[in-house]
């Protein structure tokens, strides 16, 4: 921490004395490679940490500019009442641009956005209000008492304050709540939103940031210019913009503002071979994309990673540590249903997935859900965890009607489930996805990012410390900051049941917790899903391995061909013709390692066996 304090204060001392040594060009170029590193941070924002293509970065910067040139100049406002007014144009610009997010993504939205800044530059270099071609001059200049800010060396000060407030705050935000569901979102929305991330909010909130990155950008261009023309606002320096964030290192904001400086700075020392400069921009673009798809901020710790995979120094002292059971909750009274699936049907198309599925789970159970590849189960938990809209039906959670919920409703309502395929977010460390299951807050929240610093601090020390409890009850500790992509199968299934129970669910849903496990694994899944029952959570598992389903669960539900053909207790269902048909063909029980002779209760802790 001291290293890092000095390190801060070093720069700050750096920035302060740099203007001294410069000639008169040289702090100018240095003055619009800090409005560039604004744009960048803004652009990083929404495209490295929240996954949103925005090319339209380059158009929030002109309405911010021309907003300023059109009320100072025209309306007769002062330059700072109007730079607050061009700010909040261009946040509203910005949730404009960003509605197409909404059912929109990948290139398809790239596109759009791109076309949203051609026609800005269309509009300003064809309308009378922005001058047209000619642009507009006589912006005046801004007044703080004792600066002359027409002097561009007194005016960087000015930038380096905006730019340090900038970066700061970009920052912040990507390294508590807000910026963790943000990069949850860029690596899997789908399980995000199965976390309670609000994704549709998060959309126009990657927007609204970078917007107000380009609205500042465009006030301190329009202070230090004083002049506007659609020249600056063009699609090549918007590509421009989009190298200075790819070689620097779109996920990182010290990253894009490196290579907004590099940028800038080699951008000017090639302006007499402008054609040649191009084309090289290009070329090193292409590289950095096909051999260092993290910028120059993920050099070093690629570098690391290949150093620690030649010589093997990594830490080999981690590993996985037994689990710790909850402590028992409350058994539930009487038999209180929980989630009540009613006559549900999901038709694709032609191919009719689940027909006419009726399923009660009671509080404080664990239910099984078994069937052949192909017969609806997934698409069953699909239905009911909100990822597809029944074509007809009803779903009721806890006496609610949730057929139409979203995923982050069902989480925030106390759904939580896993995956068939693991669906970590691979880019956050295990920790990180902890901490995005475990923040409850809601988007709308964030004006406390603008107005109420503190109390982000405290939910976030908050919720640390909630992430370490989690971390040690199942044995994760050792691997809390690694990637979950580096770790080991097994381990990755644990981390993914921890996730889900840190939301603290009523429902957890399971889809093939065994999977890829070998037998010791599957006696600690055991143990755990027993444990997590017992403290009240009700559990709902789908799974092939017929031994973990029959000594698991108290009541088996068998699909096949998206029908309900048989429940009730293990031994009932084993024994059911239908089930032997259906599901266990000709074979014989016994070559399966199942017997019609299975306790129909679940058996009492002393008398309890792992399959």
């Amino acid at each position: 921490m001291k290293s890092r304090l000095a390190a801060v204060a070093a720069l700050v001392v750096a920035a302060w004395a740099l203007p001294y040594g410069l000639g008169s060009y040289t702090i100018h170029v240095v003055d619009i490679a800090l409005i560039y590193t604004l744009l960048a941070i803004g652009m990083g924002l929404a495209m490295g940490i929240s996954g949103q293509i925005n090319l339209a970065q380059v158009a929030f910067f002109g309405v911010g500019a021309y907003v300023v040139a059109i009320l100072t100049t025209n309306n007769g406002y002062g330059f700072w009442a109007a730079s607050v007014l061009a700010v909040l144009a261009t946040i509203a610009t910005g949730l404009l641009v960003g509605i197409p997010a909404l059912r929109m993504q990948s290139h398809y939205l790239g596109i759009v956005t791109l076309g949203l800044a051609l026609g800005f530059i269309n509009w300003i270099t064809n309308a009378d209000v922005t001058g047209g071609a000619d642009g507009i001059s006589g912006v005046p200049v801004p007044t703080l008492p004792g600066l002359d800010l027409s002097s561009e060396y007194l005016y960087y000060y000015l930038e380096v304050v905006v730019f340090g407030a900038g970066l700061v705050f970009g920052l912040f935000v990507v390294h508590t709540s807000l910026g963790r569901r943000l990069r949850a979102m860029r690596d899997d929305a789908l399980a995000a939103g199965a976390m309670g991330a609000e994704i549709p909010l998060l959309r126009m909130t990657a927007f609204v940031l970078a917007s107000l990155y380009g609205g500042l950008a465009g006030v301190l261009y329009a202070g230090l210019i004083r002049y506007v023309a659609p020249e600056t606002f063009s699609i090549g320096n918007m590509f421009i913009l989009l190298a200075m964030v790819i070689i620097g290192g779109r996920r990182s904001l010290v990253g894009c503002v490196v290579g907004a400086v590099g940028l800038t700075l080699i951008r000017e020392w090639l302006s007499d071979f402008s054609a040649y400069a191009q084309l090289g921009y290009g070329v090193v673009v292409v590289l950095m994309v096909v051999f260092a798809p993290t910028g120059l901020a993920g050099i070093p710790t690629r570098l690391r990673d290949l150093y620690h995979r030649r010589f093997g120094t990594g830490d080999t002292r981690a590993e996985l540590r037994p689990f710790t059971p909850y402590p028992p909750g409350p058994r539930p009274a009487g038999e209180q249903t929980l989630l009540a699936v009613e006559d549900i049907t999901k038709q694709f198309r032609g191919l009719r997935a689940l027909d006419e599925v009726t399923l009660t789970v009671r509080a404080g159970e664990i239910r099984g859900i078994v069937g052949p590849n192909g017969s609806g189960k997934t698409t069953l938990f699909n239905v009911v965890s909100g990822f597809y809209r029944a074509t007809s039906g009803t779903v009721r959670f806890a006496d609610a009607d949730t057929t139409t919920a979203r995923p982050y409703a069902l989480s925030l309502a106390g759904v939580a489930r896993t995956f068939q395929n693991l669906r970590l977010f691979g880019q956050l460390t295990v920790r990180e996805n902890i901490l995005v299951a475990l923040d409850r807050t809601r988007t709308h929240t964030i004006w406390q990012y603008a107005l109420w610093q503190p109390g982000v601090l405290r939910r976030e020390r908050r919720l640390r410390a909630e992430a370490q409890q989690i971390l040690d009850r199942y044995g994760l500790t050792d691997f809390a900051e690694a990637a979950p992509a580096a770790l080991p199968y097994g381990i990755q299934r644990r981390i993914e049941i921890a996730r889900a129970m840190a939301a603290c669910p009523r429902l957890l849903l399971l889809d093939e917790p065994a999977a890829g496990l070998n037998g010791e694994e599957v006696r600690q899944l055991v143990r755990i899903v027993r444990s997590i029952r017992d403290s009240g959570t009700t559990v709902v598992l789908i799974e092939h391995n017929m031994g973990l389903v029959m000594s698991l669960c108290e009541k088996v539900t068998v699909l096949s061909s998206g029908k309900v053909i048989a429940e009730g207790t293990p031994g009932e269902v084993v024994a059911a013709p239908e089930v032997i048909e259906a599901y266990l063909g000709d074979s014989d029980l016994s070559e399966l390692g199942l017997s019609t002779r299975l306790p129909a209760q679940r058996p009492t802790p002393a008398e309890e066996t792992t399959p």
